[in-house]
């Protein structure tokens, strides 16, 4: 006859008191917070070492043959040698071995497709859409939960635009700078954020107000220091190269969040200064949005100052979220909030207006869209389909699933589209990157019917 098994406890039943305070450690105390901050930093230096070159800079890789011909330029494998073959005077690529295969730079694979644009196929789409006449579009990505890929999901929609070919600028407003991490930007304080042109607005309007007082008779309020030097910085001052030959940024560090504080002081200062209008008059005054086909502003979050800037700024709103319910309930909240501010807004804008007899204001959007990311059909295809029927067209039909690549990726401090397929499998690779790929599809379907709503509507005058 055999014995019942011995039934194993809890982990936290029979914890030894003297075990457990020989594991505490000594107290914590303020300065251990700047010593934890130090070994952070020296890791995250080190981390990001591995993908820099030997001048300190980072280095984004080679494209092949193959993957350039699949996923970049349509032409079968065959013909794109026949043409570098017959045009010399085009970048030929470089072999790691003796009658190899061909690798080229980004660089080197735009001014490829900018030939195929003008001497190939009139039927075939080398170069991306992009009609002429009009001005970029702002694309923020926002929600108040964190660890939902909000960060992840920008930076993957810019790395797939300047694939396809257009010119892109990502502007960080989130203090903790993943985003600038993520393409390796060198921020030293807050003048080298979006903050100089915060106060630059402000600024302007405290002039005019100025000018107003003068006209009146009354002495004008001298401008303080910072507002006199932010009437000197002009968007181009604030932004920085990256490793990518298209993508530029504006980047983000810790002082940015001192923003979230002196706007209110501002505007309690000028009752009538529009702060949600200072990021979008930047823009447009400095001719950044001439310089651009997209611009990617990626907000904190939280619905602060700074988001509510730059979701005014905005054309196209992309809101990423998991399919689970404490996300969906979350996401829920963050519209409604959103409603809440841009009403509030609206309304006292507008009870000013009406008293003036001037045009009142009304935000609008070419698009709103909620994506699912982290997607695990096995488990979340019921909660998936839910969402969707209550959501509709706001919630896009493509979920972003989660894969293997994803995660190696994330080890090397890469976005997907900076591995190497030779680091996986081919195929391995073809399969992790199609939902990136179907993300971008269901995002450039947006942008490019916004752009031809506003073509049509210039040309109907």
């Amino acid at each position: 006859m055999k014995s019942a098994g011995k039934t194993t406890l809890p982990p936290y039943f029979n914890i030894d008191p003297d075990e457990a305070l020989a594991a505490l450690g000594d107290p914590t105390t303020t300065s251990s917070f700047s010593t934890i901050s130090d070994a952070c930093g020296r890791g995250r230096s080190d981390l990001e070492s591995r993908g820099i070159n030997p001048d300190g800079q980072r280095k984004l890789r080679l494209f092949s043959t193959w993957e350039i011909t699949r996923y970049l330029i349509p032409v079968a494998q065959a013909h794109f040698r026949r043409v570098l073959k017959a045009n010399p005077d085009l970048p030929q690529g470089q072999s790691e071995t003796e009658g190899g295969a061909k690798w080229f730079t980004l660089d080197e694979v735009l001014k490829l497709r900018a030939h195929f644009g003008v001497e190939g196929s009139k039927a075939k789409e080398y170069l991306p859409y992009r009609p002429e006449n009009v001005p970029a579009k702002m694309v923020a990505v926002a929600n108040f939960k964190g660890g939902v890929g909000k960060t992840s999901t920008a930076a993957h929609l810019a790395m797939s635009a300047a694939l396809d070919g257009y010119k892109v600028l990502i502007v960080d407003l989130d203090s903790q700078g993943s985003m600038t991490s993520i393409f390796g930007g060198k921020v030293q304080d807050e003048w080298q954020t979006v903050f100089p042109l915060l106060a630059r607005h402000y600024a302007g309007y405290q002039r005019s107000e100025n000018q107003r007082r003068l006209d009146r008779g009354d002495a004008p309020i001298p401008l303080e220091e910072t507002l006199s030097e932010a009437l000197q910085v002009k968007a181009q001052d604030l932004v920085q190269e990256t490793h990518w030959p298209n993508i530029d940024l504006i980047g983000a560090q810790l002082n940015l969040y001192w923003a979230e504080f002196q706007i209110p002081v501002w505007r309690m200062q000028g009752r009538g200064w529009k702060l949600w209008e200072a990021l979008t008059e930047s823009f447009e005054q400095d001719g950044i949005l001439d310089e651009y086909d997209l611009i990617f502003l990626d907000t904190p979050p939280a619905l602060g100052y700074l988001t509510i800037n730059g979701l005014t700024a905005a054309d196209i709103l992309l809101v990423p979220l998991g399919a689970s319910f404490l996300e969906f309930d979350s996401t829920g909240r963050f519209f409604d909030m959103l409603h809440t501010t841009f009403q509030s807004i609206e309304e006292g804008e507008n009870l000013a207006a009406r008293a003036l007899g001037r045009d009142e204001i009304s935000f609008e959007w070419d698009a709103v869209r909620a994506v699912v990311t982290r997607y695990d059909s096995t488990q979340q295809a019921e909660l998936a389909a839910l969402m969707q029927a209550y959501l509709g067209q706001t919630l896009s039909p493509h979920r972003q699933d989660y894969t293997a690549l994803i995660g190696q990726a994330g080890e090397q401090v890469q976005g997907i589209y900076e591995a190497d397929y030779r680091d996986f499998n081919r195929e391995t690779y073809a399969r992790g990157r199609e939902t990136f790929d179907a993300t971008y599809a269901a995002f450039k379907t947006l942008f490019i019917g916004a752009w031809r709503r506003d073509e049509l509507a210039k040309a109907q005058g």
